[in-house]
């Protein structure tokens, strides 16, 4: 992979790599080995996530080099996007499970043997879904974002793409996380293993983070990632505004509250889980 990271770093420093003939052949091993998992746009090494800069600016290189090209999926849906991320086909030896109804994998996205994807729900490229995960319907899971093993990305959540500033850590969600429906996780968030996120719940690196149960407010670091502590139970709550006009109007700003942290009540509440894969 060293031969493609220094191609690939050398071609986004270009002003324009329209014209190197070696940008597109380059461009579709970064591709190809992007969609196998070989790389990642973050990865966890020594306990901490790291994000890898060349593979986001091998994504957008991909952008700068595709043109509009129509596209088609049978006799009733048509594209046009960027001919450098084609959505992906699936065989059965990907043991990857589709279930009809409209959903749209792009090339470039990562997605483990033993994920669901019910219908409809979107899987970005650069993304990362390991072994597994349930994607739920009218889920989006957005560009670089990392998804561990089993995990339930619930109906109607939305978990947020990063790709520019390069630097910027995507949303990385790590294994046993249960997001709930309508959920939202944004900007670079980090959830940690086996938390679990109630229906509704919204999570920015702008947003503190109420945690009743040891006292305290967690807010983004420095930097710029929230991030939820493993087994956290967080759920939508609001906080009252106490001073100005909106003490007056007794208005309430919406923010997230860690209630508990998980233990065997909330295990077993999860338990239908398996029976769905």
């Amino acid at each position: 992979m060293s031969t493609i990271r220094a191609e690939i770093e050398r071609l986004a420093s270009l002003p324009t790599a329209s014209g190197d003939r070696s940008a597109r052949p380059i461009f579709e091993q970064f591709r190809e080995a992007l969609t196998r998992g070989e790389i990642r746009a973050a990865e966890k090494k020594d306990g901490h996530w790291q994000v890898n800069v060349w593979v986001k600016q091998g994504i957008l290189l991909g952008f700068r080099l595709g043109e509009l090209a129509q596209m088609s999926s049978g006799e009733c849906l048509s594209f046009v996007d960027k001919d450098t991320f084609p959505a992906r086909k699936f065989s059965a030896a990907d043991r990857v499970r589709v279930v009809p109804g409209g959903s749209s994998v792009r090339t470039g996205a990562y997605v483990a043997p033993s994920v669901i994807c019910m219908p409809p729900m979107y899987i970005n490229v650069g993304a990362y879904v390991d072994e597994g995960t349930m994607i739920d319907s009218h889920a989006l899971v957005g560009s670089c974002a990392q998804i561990g093993k089993r995990v339930h990305v619930s109906a109607a959540a939305q978990i947020g793409g990063v790709l520019e500033p390069v630097n910027a850590a995507p949303v990385i969600i790590e294994d046993d996380v249960l997001i709930g429906g309508n959920c939202g996780v944004y900007e670079g968030t980090l959830v940690r293993t086996r938390a679990v996120l109630g229906a509704g719940t919204i999570l920015t690196r702008s947003t503190p983070l109420y945690d009743l149960v040891h006292g305290q407010v967690v807010r983004a670091g420095e930097n710029g990632t929230l991030e939820v502590p493993e087994g956290a139970v967080v759920v939508p709550g609001s906080r009252t505004v106490k001073k100005g006009q909106a003490a007056e109007w007794g208005i309430s700003l919406y923010t997230p509250v860690i209630v508990k942290y998980r233990d065997e009540k909330t295990d077993k509440g999860v338990e239908l889980e398996e029976w769905l894969r």
